[in-house]
């Protein structure tokens, strides 16, 4: 039997959907400052996460927005990021709905590492 026959049911199994607001309450998984102004941020994100993820959904959010990454497996939000302004950027937290599963995807966070200066 193949890992993936066993892993991807595993996985799928205990992602589940979950709220907006259920994922805001998990531990940020990623917690940096960018150069970058929220929007622009945002910009940066959506652009990188068109392909595998389609369209982001951007809000107002405090003093910046909130970006809810919809999932990709299933239905309901995966990630949501709150990018706040600061003076000279943004300070940004990721906060992802299988924070504690090892082999989820990894190209929200590839996207969010790659949007914090370039």
């Amino acid at each position: 039997m193949k890992w993936g026959a066993v892993w991807l049911p595993a996985v799928l199994a205990m992602s589940g959907c979950a709220s907006v607001s259920e994922i805001d309450a998990t531990l940020p998984t990623m917690n940096v400052i960018s150069g970058k102004k929220p929007h622009e941020y945002a910009g940066c994100l959506a652009q990188r996460l068109a392909d595998t993820r389609g369209a982001l959904q951007v809000e107002p959010h405090k003093d910046g927005v909130r970006v809810i990454v919809p999932g990709k497996l299933s239905s309901g939000p995966a990630a949501v990021f709150d990018i706040e302004e600061r003076s000279g950027g943004s300070s940004i937290k990721l906060h992802e709905r299988m924070s504690n599963v090892p082999v989820r995807p990894r190209d929200v966070r590839n996207a969010a590492n790659a949007c914090i200066s370039g």
